[in-house]
């Protein structure tokens, strides 16, 4: 674990160790930017970075988290470019699942965020969306239930991009009769594996996805940015039972 005041001297030890790179989870995402010498082009858009990468003493900052949910979507035939999808939450990952998704083809995003939490961030994640990409994104009050249930009425996916469901009794969602049957649900939580919007989708009849595969396929992004090679997904997966 590395502390905020910490994170420059961490990013140092990097480079005097000769680390190929590292991984930056929460809440370091945007905090360690300054202490980077570049940022791709699609870390930039999405404004934070959850994988460095030492490249002969520069340190290049990534994210892969968005790649892995589209690569997720991909290993399950899902249909996602040319759709609409509706995604909740506006922190370092959901900004990550947005944008990628947007550069990857879908049509349009339906964002919904609490007032008192990321909806700022949001505005601009819309503002990044609407000016870079040939996507459409709006953004919502997730307060507003009947919004909700209006764009996720035509959504080929309806997202979870936030922290809720970690504890298996919590969820944003008030009315599970908007989930209909041919809506894929899928959430970025892998642990537990059903949150319960996922069990409440699943009893509505709704396809299911949860976060695990995002995870693996995320990391198999950050292995090929470290070592040039494939990571054996598969192999992977089937020893971490998911």
């Amino acid at each position: 674990d590395v502390d905020e005041d910490s994170l420059e001297n961490a990013m140092n030890a990097v480079r005097t160790l000769h680390m190929r790179g590292c991984s930056i989870a929460k809440p370091h995402k945007t905090d360690v930017i300054p202490y980077l010498d570049d940022i791709t082009e699609t870390a930039q858009l999405i404004g934070s970075i959850n994988v460095v990468e030492n490249k002969a003493g520069r340190l290049i900052g990534h994210n892969t988290d968005g790649r892995g949910y589209i690569d997720c979507l991909k290993e399950l035939g899902i249909p996602y470019a040319g759709s609409k999808i509706t995604v909740v939450g506006a922190g370092g990952t959901a900004s990550a699942v947005e944008v990628t998704l947007a550069m990857s083809g879908v049509q349009e995003v339906a964002i919904f965020n609490a007032k008192d939490s990321f909806f700022e961030r949001a505005e601009e994640t819309v503002e990044t969306i609407n000016r870079f990409t040939d996507c459409h994104a709006a953004l919502y009050d997730l307060a507003d239930e009947e919004e909700l249930a209006r764009q996720t009425a035509d959504s080929l996916i309806l997202a979870n991009a936030t922290d809720v469901g970690h504890n298996e009794d919590d969820t944003w969602l008030k009315d599970a009769s908007i989930l209909r049957r041919d809506l894929i649900v899928t959430d970025t939580i892998y642990n537990p594996a059903k949150t319960k919007l996922l069990r409440l989708a699943e009893e509505q009849g709704c396809r299911i996805i949860n976060g695990a595969g995002m995870m693996a396929w995320q990391a198999a992004e950050a292995f090929r940015i470290w070592t040039g090679r494939e990571m054996p997904v598969a192999e992977i997966r089937s020893r971490l039972g998911f």
